[in-house]
């Protein structure tokens, strides 16, 4: 990842929770944005375009698991990497994350050093999905404009054995 550090949105209702992961994130040279429930979380992912979201599962308003179907089922933000934070560890739970869009889980109270190679396999993986897109549009522009030279070619080709014909 270079240039600016990565961008991300920590959504958390609980203070002491979100002050640490403040403090560890801003530590390991990320920028952070927070948000402490579902409904700002959906507005400073709009605005802010994180490169990755930690979001808590059970909040006011807006629990976790509808924020992320909402932050996946919007183009500005769907393509995201959510990882969600919890106290819940049952499986079920965990389930519902994954179904909601999540790409992974952590579960309350953290290990630190987890926290942030989690953080950071993801943001790698996404900046490898993006260079994979890239790299697929190119490739695909190029058998375009190859097809097109092949089509052009193979009508010369017609024409001339027509006229040979003739």
């Amino acid at each position: 990842m270079s240039g600016a550090p990565p961008t991300i949105l920590v959504v958390d209702d609980d203070a002491a929770s979100l002050g640490a992961l403040l403090e560890c994130l801003r530590r390991a040279a990320f920028r952070v944005l927070v948000a402490q429930d579902g409904r700002s979380a959906l507005e400073r992912a709009e605005y802010g375009r994180p490169d990755l979201i930690l979001l808590d599962v059970m909040m006011p308003d807006i629990n976790g698991f509808e924020t992320c179907r909402r932050l996946k089922s919007n183009p500005g933000t769907a393509d995201a990497p959510v990882l969600f934070l919890t106290a819940l560890a049952d499986t079920q739970e965990k389930i519902r994350g994954f179904e909601a869009g999540a790409v992974d889980y952590l579960t309350k109270p953290f290990q630190w050093e987890e926290v942030l190679a989690r953080v950071r396999t993801h943001l790698r993986l996404r900046e490898v999905e993006r260079e994979l897109s890239t790299a697929n549009k190119t490739l695909e522009a190029r058998v375009e404009e190859r097809t097109t030279e092949l089509k052009s070619a193979l009508a010369e080709l017609e024409t001339l054995k027509q006229r040979l014909q003739a």
